[in-house]
């Protein structure tokens, strides 16, 4: 992914267009420029125009002496703007490079040349390159410079931050001039900037604010640079093009991208493949993203570790971004009913044509996977449930002896669910529900557990303990969806995941072998107004397809079918 993703920005970078009336080209000519004589062509080309505005220069290879020459003749046009001189010195020594850019460099300054566009890439010249544009760059001939591209120069954190200190005594010195530096695109990829050159450059984004587009991909950049870089963009909130491919994110780094996002409306491409994000870092950017961004046209998050649940969360994500064309989520962990889930969710909200091949995915659902939820109930009873025999088989239950009059507590019921038990609890349901989960109330995931260990003591026979449990779901995922309107997809999968029709993380979890109570459950949420359109369409994706254990429910499926699609 990272090399085709270099392979992109080459191929933009060669599409870049230039006003052609007023260029001169000697692109991709294979000219060995080392002698004045050898220059001579170009030299009386550049003397014989009345007016250049741009010179390009790519695929040839200059030395320090043809330079020399070439910068004589380039002292004559000060209507000079764009110096287009990618792959340019094939072949040189490193000592050679920075001699050759001084005279070029200087030649502009001289003739007082007002720079637009200096495209240095592919020239791996490393820091020392440059020094050959230090003078360059800190001149008023760059104070009108729009767009810097030094793709694949291989600068280091010590090339990094001399640019970056180029960069902020140009923007300081332009600044007094009364026109302060204001650059548009800054174009570094494979450039080993790392956090130091990074964080360097950050500072001078900041002071700018008038960064359009900005590709940094494959620098080695981790998430201290990553947030360096995050707080800069705060301040450019015109960004349209944001390529970070091929960096380290790590969850830290994606949660400070996504603070800072929302401030980014304006963003056309985000580009964050390759960067380690994960499932957490990917839902974090997702929600980030979602209530905004109407123009986005590309969302790129391959190569990311990413497991369904974190891919449905970024798929339901786009519902209003009308002009998005591309969502890449190739290379991550989803596995087949990942993809599955994620193609239903985009189907759901009418945007299936939006998604990538998803033929390098690398999950798969029977590898196991790290789990981040608690200890199931049945293995949190374990401590506490043994308790005296009672000979009455109406009361007989493994734990406490009850009486037909004793109360008992949620944890109690939760732990071997029985219809006794649920109307044996004392005061309302949904209130004790809370408080046995706390602060995981919030985690969608645990709540819906905690919803189908109560639904399975519900029968068709048994109108109160459906009405009990119903009320209570109503009164806890009522308030859900209405705090995060991103909760929908994640319920259906989490619903899904624990009546068995989805493989869960958690490997030791086991579904109920009769999903009778919790199918009545959801035929009852779905026919709710708070309940999700989306959300609607994911589970009947699943629930029309064959499964054992939708065929010993057959009658409440059929019911539940026609709820969905009422």
């Amino acid at each position: 992914m990272a090399s085709d993703d270099i392979a992109d920005v080459t191929k933009k970078l060669e599409g870049t267009k230039v006003d052609e009336k007023n260029l001169l080209s000697f692109k991709g000519k294979g000219l060995k420029l080392n002698k004045p004589e050898d220059a001579k062509e170009v030299v009386e080309a550049i003397e014989q125009c009345s007016t250049m505005t741009a010179l390009s220069m790519e695929g040839n290879t200059l030395g320090v002496e043809a330079a020399e020459s070439i910068a004589q003749a380039l002292k004559k046009h000060p209507e000079f703007e764009r110096a287009l001189w990618s792959d340019m010195f094939t072949g040189r020594l490193k000592t050679e490079i920075p001699q050759a850019l001084k005279y070029l460099g200087a030649a502009m300054i001289e003739a007082n040349a007002q720079l637009v566009e200096l495209d240095l890439s592919d020239n791996a010249f490393g820091p020392n390159g440059v020094t050959g544009i230090v003078d360059l760059l800190k001149s008023k001939t760059c104070y009108t410079l729009k767009e810097l591209r030094l793709n694949n120069n291989g600068l280091g954190t010590t090339g990094g931050k001399m640019l970056a200190d180029c960069l902020m005594d140009c923007y300081n010195s332009s600044k007094a001039a009364g026109t302060p530096l204001a650059l548009e695109v800054f174009i570094s990829g494979r450039g080993r900037l790392e956090n130091e050159g990074s964080t360097a450059l950050s500072e001078v984004f900041k002071l700018m604010g008038s960064l359009r587009e900005v590709q940094m991909p494959q620098n080695g950049i981790n998430h201290q640079g990553i947030s360096a870089l995050s707080q800069a963009f705060e301040h450019n909130p015109n960004l349209r093009i944001l390529n970070l491919n091929d960096n380290t994110f790590t969850v830290k780094g994606a949660k400070s991208m996504a603070k800072v996002l929302p401030k980014l409306q304006n963003l056309e491409v985000i580009n964050f493949g390759d960067c380690l994000i994960r499932s957490e870092g990917a839902k974090v950017i997702a929600r980030s993203i979602q209530d905004g961004h109407k123009k986005l046209k590309e969302l790129i998050l391959s190569g990311n570790e990413i497991n369904k649940q974190g891919a449905s969360v970024v798929a339901e994500s786009v519902e209003n971004k009308d002009n998005l064309t591309l969502l890449d989520l190739d290379s991550n962990q989803l596995g087949e009913e990942g993809v599955e889930l994620v193609q239903a969710t985009l189907e759901a909200i009418g945007k299936q044509d939006i998604l990538g091949s998803l033929s390098g995915d690398e999950g798969s659902d029977e590898e196991d996977i790290e789990d981040d939820y608690d200890e199931s109930y049945e293995e949190k009873a374990q401590e506490d449930t043994e308790g005296d025999h009672v000979d009455d088989p109406q009361l007989q239950v493994r734990g406490t002896a009850l009486s037909p009059k004793q109360s008992v507590n949620v944890k109690e019921f939760l732990s071997f669910p029985s219809p006794t038990k649920l109307h044996s609890i004392g005061g309302d349901l949904s209130a004790s529900l809370r408080q046995e989960l706390g602060n995981d109330i919030k985690d969608i995931d645990k709540t819906v557990g905690t919803l189908i260990r109560i639904s399975t003591v519900v029968t068709e026979e048994d109108k109160k303990s459906c009405e009990t449990v119903c009320q209570c779901a109503d009164n806890i995922l009522e308030e859900a969806f209405k705090e995060d309107s991103n909760v929908g997809s994640l319920f259906a999968n989490a619903y899904l995941v624990y009546i068995g029709l989805l493989k869960g993380e958690d490997k030791k979890y086991r579904p109920p072998s009769d999903i009778t109570g919790p199918l009545i459950v959801l035929e009852h949420i779905v026919k709710q107004t708070y309940f999700p359109h989306q959300a609607k369409k994911i589970i009947s994706a699943f629930m029309d397809k064959p499964h054992p254990l939708l065929d010993k429910s057959f009658a409440i499926r059929g019911k539940l079918l026609q709820a969905l699609f009422s």
